[in-house]
């Protein structure tokens, strides 16, 4: 079915096209927004694209790119993924994987990855492996909430003490990256578990304003500051509130225990004047 983004569609048809045509292909598979029935004109593509095992070594994914649009920027990311940027400014990201074990890879992704429709998402497989592994994702499973609740209500306690150390010290340039960059998305996480809205959970901040209650979105504005010390502090302060408050619901609702003296210390930290 054709998405909102006429162009991203056909970019697609003509990397399905390319992949049938190239022999040291065993497979194509997309994952992102395009797969999730979301994409619009502003989404990237992504794929993975699975190289014949003794042809890995030397597959230059950028000319194989060139060949898909022109390109204005072709290099290896910080996590080893191929980014390019198409000449009409469309985003792209590509894994260049071996196919053996690659293929093999794929069914781990369940509770990370969901293709709703596998089937789309494989735009080649020579043997049948991908297929297979892709429609292991079909189904939607949610992350475990008990054991997932616990990690983040420890991840929250002991980033947001970072934080707190950095205000201290006067980093107010790292306590902003901080609080921004890691303990929020944790936050995003923790209250998408609680509110039983996990279908973006790697990118907990996606689709936020559609996704979330606006209480629940009134209180992550409250958390955003720019890098100005007394704004920052303040947005720290009503982080670590926001977090205490989604700790104690989900300890609630699935009976755990939480540090709530060392929860104390931190909030004495953040509130102590500098």
């Amino acid at each position: 079915m054709p998405s909102a983004s006429p162009t991203l569609d056909d970019r697609i048809d003509r990397l399905r096209e390319l992949a049938h045509a190239d022999p040291r292909l065993e497979g194509v598979l997309l994952y992102g927004s395009w797969t999730l029935g979301e994409a619009d004109a502003h989404s990237d593509i992504e794929a993975y694209l699975y190289i014949q095992d003794d042809q890995a070594d030397g597959f230059d994914g950028r000319a194989f790119l060139e060949q898909l649009a022109p390109l204005r920027l072709a290099y290896t990311n910080m996590y080893g993924i191929l980014a390019v940027v198409f000449d009409d400014l469309m985003r792209g990201e590509f894994h260049l994987t071996p196919a053996g074990p690659g293929i093999d890879e794929v069914p781990t992704w369940q509770g990370q990855v969901h293709l709703p429709k596998p089937d789309d998402a494989v735009l080649l497989d020579r043997t049948g492996r991908l297929t297979r592994a892709a429609r292991q994702l079909a189904e939607f499973r949610p992350p475990e909430p008990v054991s997932t609740a616990r990690q983040l209500t420890d991840e929250l306690a002991n980033w947001t003490l970072m934080v707190a150390h950095l205000l201290a010290r006067g980093e107010i340039a790292r306590a902003h990256a901080g609080l921004h960059t890691v303990v929020a998305p944790l936050q995003l996480q923790l209250c998408r578990l609680l509110r039983g809205s996990t279908a973006h959970w790697l990118t907990p901040s996606r689709a936020l304003e559609q996704d979330l209650p606006a209480a629940d979105r009134d209180r992550y504005v409250s958390t955003t500051a720019a890098a100005r010390e007394e704004e920052l502090r303040t947005a720290a302060r009503h982080s670590w509130r926001w977090s205490r408050d989604l700790a104690g619901e989900a300890a609630g609702r699935w009976t755990f225990d939480l540090p709530h003296e060392l929860h104390e210390q931190i909030a004495d930290l953040l509130n102590a004047p500098r």
